[in-house]
């Protein structure tokens, strides 16, 4: 039988907690919405998770059902206590990005009182504690369902018995924002730009006439080397903390060129070990994701 283990799905009120608990559903999960966080043992018991009916769970908690630190805190220190394998999946996204989806919808915010604006502010300072406790955060502002499923797969649909820790590079323009959920940044605008270069301006970092072109700046490959070192050093003492996933941001001017390029051959670098690479370009037209 495999290890038993319990995906805690929770986060902001619009940020995809239901599309994110579908994704598991299709990958194998035995799933259980809207539930109180003081629930949640009981519930484990009542699937047979311990007994070996169901090897994989996941519940979905949020404001309605009353979801704290101290309650997450002992549900999942009560299930680890047994044998069992927790994750929490904590879903975010920015405020102007929930407010444009519930006036989109018109659903009913489960904060009750005062202005849209506010209740969500309200919610975010709630959840501050348990976003900080998630194994695994995805801010779904700039994604659509299809990246939502995709980052959501990359990180559960494929798992091994032995947890493998995932490191996410993602690309991006520093003129639409850094990405909310970074541990480490690369800021790249020290190399030569593409954009001024007429033929090299429509393609991007994925083309191989701008990859060639920005790796073959004279302190492109320097920082390449000295990056991976870096990464080699830091990847398996952030694993050896218990850390489980590495998210990391390479940013240049518009995420087109120089910051695609970058990222693709760090991630090329880091393929191939212990760990599972997965690419994201925020900011190109068709949102390349890919895992290596």
């Amino acid at each position: 039988m495999s290890e038993p283990h319990v995906v805690i799905v929770t986060g902001m009120s619009g940020a995809g907690r239901s599309q994110a608990a579908n994704v598991l559903e299709d990958v194998g999960y035995f799933v259980v919405d809207n539930l109180p966080t003081s629930l949640i043992e009981a519930v484990v018991d009542q699937v047979g998770v311990l007994e070996g009916t169901r090897s994989k769970v996941a519940v979905v908690v949020d404001t309605r059902g009353g979801v704290t630190l101290e309650a997450l805190d002992t549900a999942v220190t009560g299930l680890m206590g047994r044998g069992v394998r927790v994750t929490v999946l904590y879903l975010d996204a920015d405020d102007a990005t929930l407010i444009r989806r519930y006036e989109e919808t018109r659903r009913p915010h489960p904060v009750e009182e005062g202005p849209l604006a506010d209740r969500i502010r309200t919610e975010r300072v709630g959840f501050e504690g348990i976003r900080g406790q998630a194994d695994f955060i995805i801010d779904t502002s700039d994604l659509n369902v299809h990246e939502l499923r995709q980052q959501v797969e990359a990180a559960f649909a494929g798992e091994q018995p032995e947890r493998r820790m995932r490191v996410d590079l993602i690309s991006f323009g520093f003129k639409r924002g850094v990405p909310r959920v970074v541990d480490l940044l690369f800021d790249v605008r020290f190399l030569p730009n593409p954009h001024w270069v007429p033929e090299l301006r429509p393609q991007t970092g994925c083309d191989s006439d701008v990859s060639d072109y920005v790796l073959g700046q004279p302190d492109a490959g320097e920082f390449i080397d000295r990056t991976s070192e870096l990464l080699a050093f830091l990847v398996p003492r952030y694993e050896a903390e218990g850390k489980s996933y590495l998210t990391i941001g390479v940013g240049c001017t518009g995420g087109r060129h120089r910051s695609v390029a970058i990222a693709e051959e760090l991630a090329a670098r880091l393929s191939g070990g212990p760990i599972d690479v997965n690419v994201v370009h925020r900011d190109l037209i068709d949102g390349v994701v890919g895992n290596r």
